[in-house]
């Protein structure tokens, strides 16, 4: 069967050829593409499969590790503010004294129940994004951080999952590590099943 896809081909050939695996690493940034999308790209494009797959889980890792780390910083950031604020109002609640804690107290409860209404409102599973979030999260009550990691590309980005999992509470060392393991598994399996199918195909 011939080639559908000279012209790509043809337009790699016109790169130079210490460009092409950093093509490949862009194209592996770019999201719900990834690693195994950009494995696919550059070996149909007639790129060295192995070249081709380690250029793209580079990328991939790469960016998810920046999102990682700032993710992380963010939700530092967060917390350090919610302990401010929880310590600003205990601190107010007792200066009050008992005749204005109640107030205090309901103002604290009311704002409390709202905060928790609005994120039950942002966490609706209302769109591909949040019923992917959803099975993540059912994932990594059930698998753990290691396999939650390992099925997430079957519901979200890596750089989505990465980022959920950091505001989950979940160290940032242990989310590198298990998403640079899922990232090598599935760009890895991508490209031999593309280098397969185009050997079987003759292209």
């Amino acid at each position: 069967m011939d080639n559908p896809y000279p012209w790509l081909q043809d337009f790699i050939n016109q790169v130079p050829e210490f460009l092409q695996p950093v093509m490949v690493a862009l194209v592996a940034a770019i999201p719900y593409i990834e690693g195994e999308g950009a494995a696919a790209f550059g070996i149909i494009a007639g790129i060295n499969p192995i070249v081709a797959a380690v250029a793209a889980a580079t990328g991939n890792i790469l960016c998810v590790i920046a999102v990682v780390l700032l993710g992380s910083r963010i939700r530092g950031g967060v917390v350090a503010r919610r302990a401010a604020r929880a310590e600003a109002q205990k601190v107010e609640a007792t200066n009050v004294g008992a005749g204005g804690s109640g107030l205090v107290d309901s103002s604290a409860s009311a704002t409390a129940t709202a905060t928790t209404v609005a994120e039950e409102d942002a966490d609706a599973p209302t769109n591909r994004r949040s019923k992917g979030r959803a099975k993540l999260r059912g994932w990594l009550v059930r698998f753990g951080v290691p396999g939650a990691s390992i099925l997430a590309p079957i519901a979200l980005p890596t750089m989505l999952t990465a980022a959920f999992f950091v505001a989950s509470g979940v160290r940032k060392e242990w989310v590198i590590l298990w998403q640079i393991i899922a990232i090598v598994l599935w760009t890895g399996a991508v490209a031999a099943a593309a280098t397969g199918v185009l050997a079987l195909l003759g292209w």
